[in-house]
């Protein structure tokens, strides 16, 4: 179809696409003629999460990306390498897929001499950049694979005579996929009972192989079996465990020798005992186990044939049964010398002495008739039965009619043997109390039957009694106590329980689980008892730990005990002291008294003991402030004064007494709030003793000074208001002050010419008490200043001053300066309506209400007439501000 399509394909197009069809199916490609293939090298590590970045290819091959037509990039085997890497088709740009890539399962046969490589072909496309870049991507080994035992439980026999520091192989040695350091390291028993180590030996492939060392004398007899756990151990950070169950069985070896439980015992036989019937029980025992454990019983060679014939010993059991019949002639009294045999040992001797008793009558037959289960001669009882259970009847035969018998049981343990009811001759055997399989497992009772002639029969009965479980596991410890210290390693080992069963077999065998209330931080082993936490432990997330663990046995029904575990994280200087706040900003009055109580800085640390206590101190402005490091007050050594320094920034620091010490750092700003402790500076005029030139000519309404003052305070300490409080010369009402200001005008034509003086009062606008300023402002009223020396012995005249206005408030109340010309209207108008109120109501009534609209016609009128020049002098208000903010910054 292509061919067809284009028919008129240039023959290089031609040779190019036959070229990339042959790119995998012929080693020596024709691309060889257009580019020579590259290779990169990136490596990375396991097991890294999708969308990582591995390498830039365009950037690493120094392409330039502002060419045209754009470079693409194209992975050749798309379906395999997409599996792992993703690749960016515009800038080249490898990263990680969803496929976390496992070196194991990459490259299984992997080893640490050779790299675990993922190779990559790239394509540079289109066909006039094309290159075929080789990409190798190494797979470096991280820690993620616990070392692991081919077996859940190994088997180790080791004999009992082993010498000391003899040596065994564990071969089930533990495997671990990862490389170097990350593989197995070290192994080491959790419990070694005392009487083992463990050693490693590394064969020239590089494995290690745990040896079981021997440290002291093993006896079977004493302990047949240790069970432990071998725990495998990499070189990670953290390492990560293996765990297997290692059982080390003792192996008997033939080191005792069989010993009678009694070596001589005495026998009475009577003349007519019946044939086969059973005269004396022996009893060897060997503590080895198997063939060496064997026993046979066997007469000495002093004891002659034809007693051999007539007591028969079996081999086996070590029973003497009478094998014929007691003659007239047979001898009286008989001693057998019987051997316990053991293989490769010397003989254990008895001795059995028989008496032959020759009646005309025989003794007594006692037969039995068993309730409970036997088998040979032996009766099975379960510990649970309860007491005054019935064992057997026994029967007591053979007794004349005049004869009395007397049954009684030999032997200790809680049994019983009375006469059943009124019945002549039939005995009960039961117990008297409950049975205990953990106290004894069995019993050897002896049945004696004698007539009043003195004939004496003994029948034997061996009682066995059969464990079942009525013993629970025990703790050593019911509870736990156990600490450690915050920021542990995961899988911390915390402590291995042992709890004990007195049952045997399934019964006695006890697993470990972890109580429901138990965290899921902790894991248990079931079998070996050992407790680790899985994570990192915060004391200041939770300081106790408090749960149970449950110990079951395997008997039916299970029966379980529990302790209780207390884990107290024992606490690290790990929390920096942290002050409740940012930083601090208190409010303090100036003047305040030095060392009294400015604030208080408030700071925790999360730690406890010595970690948790923290020390207060000033970085800088120590010789101004304190700080009590205890209780966190600050305080200043001497009195603050505002003027001089409003603001202070200190710099606090919290140091805890931990080892090595944490600490931090806050800033306090202390704010100096203003108090009404200076009064206000006249800066003008700048003596009592200056005076102004005024024309007699000068119109009303004109302004002649003004008094300029400042105040050091600030608010509305620092608002000042003018006021002229007394006068000397010059006629009443000539000068008007502005409160605010400060300007002077001039009120009224001059007709006097001569010194005017006015004594001006500046005060300040602070609680609770104004402070205030005075200052003489003095005028010369004419034309010009002919005798300068006249106009200063004037000034320095004593002389008294009248008053002339009301203080500054009283005319702040109304709308200015000008208002002072209104009141004298208001008696009138007070006097007119008392007047008219005295004659008519009704006139008095229209006065009050033309007066009153005519007041307020007027004082609108009085108010536009104010406004004018107000507006003219706002431009000296601002200029009288200004001066007032120099002179402060001076």
């Amino acid at each position: 179809m292509i061919h067809r399509k284009h028919p008129c394909l240039s023959k290089r197009g031609g040779i190019w696409g036959l070229c990339i069809l042959l790119l995998y199916t012929s080693p020596l490609s024709c691309l060889g003629n257009f580019s020579k293939a590259k290779e990169l090298v990136y490596k990375i590590k396991e097991g890294l999460p999708r969308g990582t970045f591995i390498g830039a290819i365009g950037v690493d091959l120094n392409l330039d990306f502002n060419a045209e037509p754009p470079f693409l990039f194209n992975l050749a085997q798309k379906k395999v390498n997409e599996q792992y890497v993703t690749l960016n088709n515009t800038t080249g740009e490898l990263y990680t897929s969803a496929t976390e890539i496992d070196r194991e399962s990459l490259c299984p046969d992997n080893s640490e001499v050779k790299a675990c490589i993922l190779s990559l072909d790239v394509l540079v496309l289109p066909q006039q950049y094309f290159q075929l870049i080789k990409v190798k991507i190494v797979i470096e080994d991280v820690n993620d694979n616990r070392p692991k035992f081919p077996v859940d439980e190994i088997i180790l026999t080791v004999p009992e005579n082993s010498p000391i520091n003899a040596r065994y192989a564990v071969e089930q040695s533990a495997v671990d996929p990862d490389l170097g350091l990350h593989g197995v390291q070290t192994y080491w028993l959790v419990n070694d009972f005392g009487v083992f180590t463990l050693d490693v030996e590394e064969n020239d492939g590089g494995e290690l192989t745990p040896f079981l060392i021997v440290t002291e004398t093993l006896d079977r007899e004493t302990q047949a079996e240790y069970v432990t756990d071998i725990i495998a151990e990499d070189g990670g950070a953290p390492p990560l465990l293996g765990a297997a169950t290692l059982k080390i069985q003792i192996s008997d070896v033939n080191d005792n020798c069989p010993k009678f439980t009694e070596s001589h015992l005495n026998v009475t036989v009577h003349g007519n005992t019946s044939k086969g019937a059973p005269l004396a029980r022996l009893h060897a025992y060997d503590p080895d186990l198997g063939a060496n454990a064997q026993i046979s019983y066997a007469y000495s060679e002093r004891v002659p044939r034809e007693t051999r014939s007539l007591f028969h010993l079996d081999r086996n059991t070590g029973v003497i049964k009478l094998a014929g019949k007691i003659e007239s002639g047979t001898a009286p009294h008989y001693k057998l010398t019987v051997l316990a045999n053991g293989p490769g040992c010397i003989p254990a001797v008895a001795t059995v002495t028989l008496n032959i008793i020759k009646m005309l009558s025989g003794p007594p037959v006692v037969t039995p008739r068993y309730i409970a289960l036997e088998k040979d001669g032996v009766v099975y009882l379960k510990e649970s039965e309860p007491p005054f259970s019935p064992i057997a009847f026994y029967t007591v035969k053979n007794v004349g009619s005049n004869q009395k018998v007397d049954c009684h049981l030999e032997g200790s343990g809680p049994f019983r043997l009375s006469p059943y009811q009124l019945i002549k001759n039939e005995y009960l055997l039961e117990t008297t109390e409950a049975l205990d399989y953990e106290t004894t497992q069995e019993f050897d009772l002896i049945i004696v039957a004698n007539n009043s002639q003195g004939l004496v029969i003994k029948a034997f009965l061996k009682i066995q009694v059969l464990d079942e479980n009525d013993n629970a596991p025990v703790f050593q410890q019911s509870i736990v106590e156990l600490t450690i210290d915050e920021n542990n390693p995961p899988n911390t080992f915390l402590t291995q329980f042992q709890a004990t069963d007195q049952d045997s077999d399934s019964s006695g065998e006890v697993i470990y689980l972890l109580g429901g209330d138990a965290p899921g931080i902790f894991e248990l082993d079931r079998v070996t008892g050992v407790l680790i936490v899985t994570t990192s432990l915060d004391r200041e997330e939770k300081e106790t730990y408090r749960f149970i663990v449950r110990a079951l046995d395997q008997g039916t029904p299970r029966r379980e005990s529990i302790a209780t575990v207390v884990l107290t994280v024992q606490d690290r200087n790990d929390n920096s002291p942290r002050f409740i706040n940012k930083d601090f900003t208190f409010f303090v009055p100036e003047n305040f008294p030095g060392y009294g109580e400015i604030g208080v800085l408030s700071v925790r640390d999360a730690d406890a003991g010595e970690n948790g206590w923290v020390a207060l101190s000033i970085l800088n402005g120590t010789d101004i402030f304190m700080i009590d490091t205890g209780r966190g007050i600050l305080r200043a050594k001497t009195s603050l004064d505002r003027e001089q320094q409003g603001t202070y920034q200190l710099w606090v620091e919290a140091v805890d007494g931990g080892e090595p010490a944490l600490s931090s750092v806050t800033m306090v700003t202390v704010l100096l709030l203003d108090v009404n402790d200076n009064p206000p500076i006249v800066l003008f005029p700048q003596s009592n003793q200056s005076y102004m030139l005024v024309l007699p000519s000068t119109l009303p309404g004109t302004s002649i000074t003004e008094v300029y003052a400042v105040d050091k305070d600030t608010g509305m300490n620092a608002v000042i208001a003018y006021s002229i409080i007394k006068r000397k010369g010059g006629e009443p009402g000539s000068f008007a002050i502005d409160p605010q200001t400060g300007n002077i005008t001039l009120k009224r034509e001059l007709s006097n010419r001569g010194l005017c003086s006015l004594l001006v009062k500046v005060s300040d606008h602070g609680q609770p008490e104004p402070l205030y300023s005075t200052v003489m402002v003095n005028f010369f009223v004419n034309e010009t200043v002919s005798n300068e020396s006249y106009i200063q012995s004037l000034l320095t005249r004593e002389a008294d001053i009248e008053v002339e206005e009301k203080p500054w408030f009283i005319g702040q109340m109304k709308d200015g300066p000008e208002r002072y010309e209104l009141f004298p209207c208001q008696p009138v108008l007070i006097a007119l309506s008392a007047t008219c109120l005295g004659l008519f109501l009704l006139v008095v009534m229209l006065t009050s209400y033309i007066c009153c609209k005519r007041f307020k016609r007027h004082r609108k009128k009085k108010k536009s007439e104010t406004e004018i020049p107000l507006k003219m002098t706002h431009g000296s208000v601002h200029v009288v501000n200004r001066k007032i903010r120099q002179i402060s910054n001076l």
